[in-house]
């Protein structure tokens, strides 16, 4: 198997291309190559398989749509109050608005795991340990709530995405005077978070 990392690695963003604008059925070796502008066959030198680059595509996609750490190190300096939380959650807005692709791509993960049991097992893992990190890291930062406020949030802020990136027009109007996406990202925290920790 090819062992050229930054092929690799431009390989896995084009199956990412793919996969958000074709969804699973379209991401096929002979795509990625196309969208890669690679010769046909290179792909299949890189990966072990169809399943082997959706394992590569899903542990990317964390990567390529985590927080900037720059970013996490400036809102830390905060006060650790419900304001600031508003503040995490403009910033995932943000990435999901910035990568809308990548985030599109998550989510037609999401629907080939219910296809393949092979996928649904690890990638159930991978979006699991970044809800466990996300309730670590807001009960270490001292933040308002327990675990149950960040469940709720991530479900809140996970459809909101969900709805903002497929069918904004679904969320237009649908609160008079709240605006699309972040009044709504406000709404939903005033409404999930308390107001001070406990």
């Amino acid at each position: 198997m090819a062992s050229n990392p930054e092929r690799r690695a431009a390989l896995v963003d084009a199956g990412v291309e793919v996969l958000a604008r074709e969804g699973a059925r379209g991401l096929t070796f002979r795509a990625v190559d196309g969208e890669a502008g690679v010769p046909v066959g290179t792909a299949s030198n890189y990966f072990g398989g169809r399943d082997d680059l959706l394992r590569q595509i899903d542990a990317h996609l964390h990567e390529r749509l985590a927080p900037d750490p720059e970013v996490l190190a400036e809102l830390m300096k905060a006060p650790k109050d419900r304001t600031l939380v508003t503040a995490f959650m403009h910033d995932l807005m943000a990435r999901a608005q910035r990568d809308r692709t990548g985030y599109l791509a998550l989510l037609e993960m999401r629907l080939e795991a219910t296809r393949r049991p092979e996928l649904r097992a690890s990638y159930t893992k991978t979006i699991r340990a970044d809800l466990e990190y996300g309730m670590e890291f807001h009960r270490g930062a001292g933040l308002p709530g327990g675990d149950e406020t960040v469940t709720v949030l991530y479900l809140a802020m996970l459809g909101l995405i969900l709805e903002h990136l497929t069918l904004p027009g679904v969320l237009e109007g649908v609160l008079p005077g709240v605006t699309v996406p972040d009044g709504l990202v406000e709404r939903i925290v005033a409404t999930i978070v308390p107001e001070r920790g406990d």
